[in-house]
């Protein structure tokens, strides 16, 4: 287990700290000359079944992402499809891909409020709902949504997926996981025809949702449970620090 939670810190650490470094050498790219705080956006995760699972732009597995921006806003999130529907011949990666995609050509199309990331994930649920196909499954999400000109993220998240963010070696803020009870999260779902009683469904209304300011060298982490139910928060914390060439004892304050 602890071989699995060190391995994972490791490709996730890697792969900010080669994202840092890219961004660090791109001259047309120079912190020092923008005026207020934007995303530097660095992807990392692999499917449960390496071997056999989906790994490529916008989906990991059953996991999807997205990452986008309009006009003064950086947008940003995560969606976890459920895999218990596999077992009923559903491909859970279907829905959660579908679920950001929306919400990636929403931003796109300036099809969103800047202080309503939930309002974002309600209008790309609602659409999935209308699709002529039936998209069945269920899904995790977190979507946050960077305000540049007023230096203020907010966010909204469904179930497990969440968000952690890093000042200065410490935990400031981070998300709450909602669950029904013990390994049943909230969930955006659309079940088969007739099982609607047999399925947990909840609105995207339901979504928690937070509101904080940000600050340059901020370092936050988008993810589903599988970083954080494996990964501890001090490893995480860790190497997030080492990300950003910091050392010493990693520690938590805030949210």
């Amino acid at each position: 287990m602890m071989q699995s939670i060190f391995w994972t810190g490791r490709v996730l650490s890697r792969a900010i700290r080669n994202g840092l470094s890219s961004f660090s050498n791109a001259a047309e790219l120079n912190v020092s000359n923008k005026k207020h705080p934007y995303l530097v956006s660095v992807v990392c995760g692999f499917p449960k079944d390496i071997a056999n699972g989906r790994s490529h732009k916008g989906q990991f597995g059953d996991d999807a992402w997205f990452s986008t921006n309009f006009n003064n806003a950086d947008v940003i999130g995560v969606a976890d499809g459920v895999g218990g529907w596999r077992a009923y011949g559903i491909d859970p990666g279907e829905f959660s891909s579908y679920l950001m995609r929306t919400c990636e050509r929403l931003v796109r199309m300036g099809h969103f409020k800047m202080s309503e990331p939930g309002d974002l994930l309600a209008k790309s649920y609602y659409e999935l709902l209308e699709h002529k196909k039936p998209i069945l499954g269920s899904s995790t999400a977190c979507v946050m949504i960077l305000d540049r000109n007023e230096s203020i993220m907010r966010a909204a998240n469904i179930g497990d997926s969440g968000f952690m963010v890093v000042r200065g070696g410490r935990v400031v803020h981070r998300s709450h996981e909602q669950q029904h009870y013990f390994n049943t999260p909230y969930q955006l779902s659309l079940p088969p025809p007739g099982h609607d009683r047999n399925v947990l469904s909840d609105r995207p209304e339901s979504a928690e949702t937070a509101e904080f300011k940000v600050e340059c060298g901020d370092v936050i982490l988008v993810a589903t449970d599988g970083v954080f139910d494996n990964v501890p928060e001090p490893v995480l914390v860790a190497e997030m620090r080492r990300a950003r060439g910091e050392g010493g004892e990693a520690g938590t304050a805030g949210e």
